[in-house]
C-alpha cells in the first residue's frame, strides 16, 4: 500500500508538544483560531526531531504527571538554547522551570477549576493588556516555588507562588493555568500575546491560502492522471471532492458507494444535491449486499470498522475497472483515490506522530495493505470547522457545508451488535424521527450532531398496548462541540426529548425504551463504536 506523507503547508508550524494532556488538541485548535498553523507532536520527540520540523514556536502542553516522579516526561534543557520561542502550559510550565533550574514541589494546596490569578510583575508580552486580577482554569497539585534564573515572575495564585513567568531576552514564557479552555477568561488573549508579541508571528494562515496551497499540491501530485473520490455525502468527502475538482476539473470522477448503511433519504440526497451544487461526474455503486454479507455476525466495533474500510476500497477498485472499461480501448487506469481524512481522524487512529490509538477510522486504520491507489488527502491537517470554512469558500451550499457529521462506516457502528437488514431499518426509522424533531425545534446548528444508537444485543421489558413487550433500547447522543476533539452533551429541552421518545416508541416496532447519553468527551467518544 502506498502511504502518503500528510499534506504539508508552506507555513512554519507552531509545534504543540503533547505531554498526555486531554487538551493538547485544543491548544493546537486555539492557535489556528489565531490564524497561525499548528501541529501536535509527542513528548518523546528529541530536540533534534523538533528542530527538524523547522518550528516557528513551540508550546509545551499540560499533562497528568509530576515532574519529579520517576519516569515522568521531561524537556531537554538544550531546547531552550535553540533560539525558538517556547511557551509552557501547566505541566509544560513546570517541566520548563525544572529543566532550567527552577524549583517545583508539591505544596499540598491543589487547585482545580476556576482560580483567581494576580498579575504581580511588570506585565509584558504574554500578559500585556490584561487586568491585574483574572479568572483562570487550573488543574495541578504541584507548583513552581522559584522561577529559574533570568525569569521574571508575572503572576501568582493562592496555591502557586509562581503562576506565570517570562524571560524576554530568550523568548521563553509559561503559565500554570490552561489558557486554551474557555473557562480562562483571557486565555485566548494570552496565547495570542505569545504568538504575536513573544514569538513575533503573523496571523497569515487563512482559509484562502489553505485552498491555494492544496490546489497547488494536488496538481503537483496528480499531474494529468485521472482521479476518483469516495463520496459519502458528508461534509468531509464533499469538501475534499470540491477541492480536488478545483485543482484538476474533469480528471475527477466521484464514486458514491451506496453500502446500505446510510440514513433515510441520504442516498437520494447525495445523487441529487451534490451533483447539482458542483456538476461533478458521479458514478453510483449499489453495494448493500456486499457490505452486509461481509458484516454478517460481526459484533466487535474495531473489526466492523476494518471490514467497512476494506470493502470501501474493494468497491472503489471495482468502480475503477468499470470506469476504465467505459472509456474503451484507450481507457487509462485510475491511480489516485481522494479521501476526506481529517486531523482528528489521524490523531484518534494513532497517526498523530506518537498519539494513542483511540479507535481506527475506516479511512486511516482500516485500509487494506494491498491498496491499489495512491491516496490524495487534502484535508488531513484540518479540523472539522476549518473544513466547513474551506467548503464555504469553495462555494458549496449550506445544506452540504453545515450538515451534521456522519461517520464513514455509517449506521454500521451505530448498531451495538451484529448488523442486518432488519436492524438497519429499525434504526433508520428511529434516526429519521430524531432528526426531524431536532430540525423542527430549530436546533440543527446548535447541536454538533446527534447519533442515534440501537442497542441490538440488549432487550428490556416494556408495556405497549396493554401487553408485555421485550424490545430494544434506543440511545440519543446529542453533543455540542467545536472540532470533535472534545465535546459535551447538549442540554436539549425536555419537551423535545419527550416528543422524540414518544414518537420512537409509538412508531418504531421493536423499540420500547429511549435513553439519553449524558457523557462528555473525554471520557466517552462521540460515537459508541
Amino acid at each position: 500500500m502506498t502511504t502518503p506523507a500528510p499534506p504539508q503547508t508552506s507555513h512554519r508550524p507552531v509545534l504543540v508538544v503533547d505531554y498526555g494532556a486531554q487538551y493538547a488538541q485544543l491548544i493546537a485548535r486555539r492557535v489556528r483560531e489565531a490564524n497561525v498553523y499548528s501541529e501536535i507532536v509527542p513528548h518523546t520527540f528529541t530536540t533534534e526531531q523538533l528542530l527538524a520540523k523547522n518550528p516557528a514556536a513551540i508550546i509545551l502542553s499540560g499533562g497528568p504527571a509530576s515532574v519529579y516522579a520517576e519516569g515522568a516526561p521531561f524537556v531537554s534543557p538544550d531546547l531552550f538554547q535553540a533560539g525558538i520561542p517556547v511557551f509552557g502550559i501547566c505541566y509544560g510550565f513546570q517541566a520548563m522551570a525544572a529543566a532550567l533550574g527552577g524549583d517545583v514541589a508539591r505544596t499540598g494546596l491543589r487547585e482545580y477549576g476556576a482560580t483567581d490569578a494576580t498579575i504581580s510583575g511588570v506585565s509584558r508580552s504574554i500578559l500585556a493588556g490584561l487586568p491585574t486580577l483574572q479568572t483562570t482554569w487550573m488543574s495541578h497539585g504541584d507548583s513552581v516555588h522559584k522561577a529559574p534564573e533570568g525569569f521574571e515572575v508575572l503572576a501568582s495564585t493562592a496555591g502557586a507562588p509562581v503562576a506565570a513567568f517570562a524571560d524576554e531576552s530568550r523568548r521563553l514564557y509559561g503559565v500554570q493555568w490552561h489558557p486554551e479552555v474557555k473557562h480562562s477568561a483571557y486565555g485566548q488573549k494570552v496565547l495570542e500575546n505569545f504568538l504575536f508579541e513573544g514569538a513575533g508571528l503573523e496571523p497569515n494562515w487563512t482559509t484562502g491560502n489553505v485552498i491555494e496551497e492544496q490546489v497547488e499540491r494536488i496538481r503537483a501530485q496528480v499531474g494529468d492522471a485521472r482521479v476518483i473520490c469516495g463520496l459519502s455525502g458528508g461534509v468531509d468527502s464533499a469538501v475534499a471532492a470540491a477541492l480536488v475538482q478545483r485543482a484538476v476539473g474533469d480528471q475527477l470522477t466521484c464514486v458514491f458507494v451506496d453500502h446500505g448503511l446510510l440514513r433515510e433519504g441520504e442516498a437520494e440526497q447525495v445523487e441529487r444535491d451534490f451533483v447539482a451544487a458542483t456538476g461533478v461526474n458521479l458514478y453510483v455503486a449499489k453495494e448493500t449486499e456486499r457490505f452486509l454479507g461481509a458484516l454478517a455476525g460481526v459484533t466487535d466495533p474495531e473489526t466492523k470498522r476494518k471490514i467497512i474500510g476494506r470493502e470501501f476500497i474493494r468497491a472503489f477498485e471495482e468502480a475503477e475497472r468499470a470506469l476504465v472499461a467505459e472509456a474503451g480501448a484507450h481507457g487509462e487506469q485510475i491511480r489516485f483515490l481522494v479521501q476526506g481524512t481529517l486531523y482528528p481522524d489521524v490523531v484518534e487512529s494513532g497517526g498523530g506522530e506518537g498519539a494513542a490509538n483511540i479507535k481506527s477510522h475506516h479511512n486511516v486504520g482500516g485500509l487494506p495493505e494491498d491498496l491499489q491507489f495512491e491516496l490524495v488527502e487534502p484535508l488531513r491537517t484540518l479540523f472539522k470547522d476549518e473544513v466547513r470554512a474551506v467548503g464555504a469558500e469553495l462555494g458549496l451550499p449550506p445544506e452540504i457545508v453545515l450538515r451534521q457529521p456522519f461517520p464513514g462506516p455509517g449506521l454500521g457502528i451505530r448498531i451495538i451488535g451484529a448488523v442486518d437488514h432488519e436492524r438497519l431499518e429499525l434504526l433508520r426509522k428511529a434516526d429519521a424521527i430524531a432528526r426531524a424533531e431536532l430540525t423542527a425545534a430549530g436546533l440543527d446548528e446548535e447541536v454538533w450532531q446527534m447519533p442515534v444508537v440501537l442497542l441490538a444485543d440488549v432487550r428490556s421489558v416494556g408495556v405497549q398496548g396493554d401487553g408485555r413487550t421485550y424490545g430494544h433500547p434506543i440511545v440519543l447522543r446529542p453533543v455540542s462541540s467545536e472540532d470533535a476533539m472534545t465535546a459535551d452533551w447538549s442540554r436539549l429541552p425536555y419537551d423535545l426529548l419527550a416528543r422524540i421518545s414518544n414518537r420512537i416508541t409509538n412508531e418504531v416496532d421493536g423499540v420500547n425504551r429511549v435513553v439519553l447519553d449524558v457523557t462528555s468527551k473525554p471520557p466517552g467518544t462521540i460515537e459508541w463504536e
